[in-house]
């Protein structure tokens, strides 16, 4: 290989090592790594810290409100029988706890309560109705039922009074009678505690999960349960009183969370934030230090400018010269400046373009002989002398009457005639994966299968027949605004036959050519010569006609004996294909029978009885 003077490595591996170590390697270790670990450290202890100052004022509110209720209704048991000190306690009572709604005593064993006892003052202000005490009483009569038993519970009555209240339900013994006390009180000096506004969350769940105190009263007033949280569930499981935890809800959010277990009611407190809320922050810093990194590349691209002309220049000569190459020019013209890696390149860019360009010629003018894909194939060497068994669709057509038609044009005449046809007619067999094979005067054989197939012998038939289709409507095409002498009206006769062949390079060492043989290639030669006896433009034979006979409209023709066959064979017509909407002419409006192809072509209806077998060689005889 040749030396190069300066290798452009070297120069890469300079730029990119400095700017990698300068700028954002050190950046990014630091950022991510030291600052990123402290900050989730200290969200973690101060989400803790919070919980644990949140759970303490919960448990001492919920503490007080017993407290308190334990004294009034002990007052009351002493004051027995005396209505009016019973009357003044519970007036002072209630003017010292004005956030207490009411306190009820109920009996198990007469299943009423003993005693009800109403903040009216607290009803009135908040423009309450008493009488939804007794519907929360009734609604939740089995948990005060259980209370009575020796259970204690904290609920939400939010649902039923539209307004933070909680209840606590806890057992109390009376004169031996079995009773439970529902202490109704306000919850929002907790809503506010719990409310602070900071990005930590808090809230309280009772022992069913349903939420007790929380920011967003909306969620209190729905009666919303967060069983389904994963911290709530991991609370449960555990039994430790308090906890710190990573977790991730079913949104994919991770959150750092921690609760506490209150001695009352089976509760829990539960502080989380949103991980991504603590890392903010972090990425604010990041972002600042990538402006700053983005500030030194400034200066590192100023320094090194003009030593990066030494590239970039030759590599943008050179891609522009790749865009010529795809567009089809491949002789550019370039000259490489330097004796590095570039200007090696470009050398060896130019002489790849010739290459490409005299291949291209090549394979273009051996192109205009043969089949494109067989030239594909040739140049790339996947063509080799023999040939190999194929199931193949071979297709022959004829120009009727062509040697009447040419006796009358003059010989230039004749060949432009024949090329502006044969374009047609090529274009229509390459549309539908067809193989031209040669042309045999004014005739045109093609093969469906070899080289290439469409995958199967039965789609090889059906893009066979969509060929002809395309022929049919081509050639109606082709004779508009033609007649007389020198533009003859055009008729073509297509024959289709399907079977086995050999198909590979059959010649000599000097001359060789891609093409089929075998009895199939005969039998489709001899299928086209019945056209014109039996009055159709497309026949196909019944090796055809079974493999795609689902998706093709055709008539049975009298059955033929065919030269070279002992039994009559089977031909049929080919009037429509309903679902090729792609072809002028057929698809679902397209013709229906054959008397209507013979009308739109203009064939005259054959009689079969008066049909000159000499006229076509006497290679085949009509069966009635």
């Amino acid at each position: 290989m040749q030396k190069v003077t300066f290798s452009i490595g070297l120069k890469l591996v300079i730029i990119i090592t400095m700017l990698v170590l300068i700028s954002l390697g050190a950046v990014t270790y630091i950022v991510s790594y030291f600052v990123g670990d402290d900050t989730k450290r200290t969200a973690e202890e101060n989400n803790h810290t919070l919980n644990q100052r949140s759970a303490t004022s919960a448990e001492a509110e919920l503490t007080t409100i017993r407290s308190n209720s334990f004294l009034l209704l002990d007052m009351l048991s002493s004051a027995g029988n005396s209505a009016a000190m019973a009357r003044q306690t519970t007036t002072f009572f209630f003017e010292r706890n004005q956030g207490t709604a009411a306190i009820l005593l109920y009996n198990v064993e007469t299943d009423r309560n003993d005693r009800t006892l109403i903040n009216s003052r607290f009803f009135l202000s908040n423009e309450l109705d008493e009488g939804f005490i007794s519907t929360f009483q009734e609604a939740n009569k089995d948990s005060i039922q259980r209370a009575a038993r020796g259970e204690v519970f904290v609920l939400s009555g939010a649902p039923i009074f539209g307004i933070p209240i909680l209840a606590l339900l806890y057992p109390w013994q009376e004169s031996g009678l079995q009773q439970a006390a529902v202490v109704l009180f306000s919850a929002e000096s907790l809503t506010e505690v719990f409310g602070t506004g900071s990005v930590n969350q808090s809230f309280i769940v009772n022992h069913n999960e349903d939420l007790m105190v929380h920011s967003d009263f909306d969620l209190i007033k729905a009666g919303a349960n967060f069983a389904h949280i994963p911290i709530i569930q991991e609370m449960r499981q555990n039994n430790d009183t308090n906890r710190q935890t990573v977790f991730t809800d079913s949104d994919g959010i991770e959150y750092y969370g921690a609760y506490s277990k209150l001695a009352i009611g089976d509760c829990g407190v539960v502080t989380t934030i949103r991980s991504d809320l603590v890392m903010q922050p972090v990425y604010d810093t990041l972002r600042r230090n990538l402006y700053l990194t983005a500030a030194v590349l400034m200066l590192a691209i100023l320094f090194i400018y003009f030593f990066s002309k030494t590239i970039s220049t030759p590599v943008k000569k050179l891609a522009a010269a790749s865009d010529q190459i795809e567009q089809g020019n491949y002789e550019v013209n370039l000259k490489p400046k330097g004796s590095d890696e570039i200007g090696l390149l470009t050398e060896r860019f130019v002489s790849m373009g010739r290459g490409l360009a005299e291949r291209e010629r090549l394979k273009d003018s051996f192109g205009r002989f043969v089949n494109k894909e067989i030239a594909e194939k040739a140049a790339r060497g996947e063509l080799a002398m023999g040939g190999e068994n194929k199931e193949v669709t071979i297709f022959f057509s004829d120009i009727r009457s062509f040697t009447a038609i040419s006796e009358k044009l003059e010989p230039a005449e004749v060949v432009e005639f024949l090329n502006d046809y044969m374009t047609r007619m090529v274009e229509c067999v390459n549309n539908t994966n067809g193989v031209v094979d040669k042309f045999i005067g004014d005739a045109v054989m093609a093969v469906w299968g070899a080289p290439v197939s469409a995958g199967s012998p039965a789609q090889d038939a059906l893009n066979c027949v969509r060929g002809c289709l395309m022929m049919r409507a081509a050639l109606r095409e082709f004779n508009v605004g033609r007649g007389g002498d020198k533009k003859p009206i055009i008729k073509i006769g297509c024959g289709v036959n399907t079977g086995p062949v050999i198909a590979g390079q059959i010649g000599s060492t000097q001359r060789m050519e891609y093409t089929v043989i075998g009895d199939a290639v005969n039998f489709a030669s001899r299928t086209e010569a019945l056209n014109k006896p039996l009055g159709t433009d497309i026949l196909i034979t019944e090796n055809t006609y079974e493999l795609i006979k689902e998706h093709v409209i055709v008539e049975q023709m009298p059955s033929v004996t065919v030269k070279g066959k002992e039994k009559p064979v089977s031909m049929y017509a080919v009037v429509n294909m309903p679902k090729a909407t792609d072809i002028p002419g057929a698809g679902p409006d397209g013709p229906k029978t054959m008397a209507e192809v013979r009308e739109l072509l203009g064939i005259p209806t054959p009689d079969y009885a008066k049909v000159n077998l000499d006229e076509e060689e006497k290679k085949y005889k009509i069966q009635g």
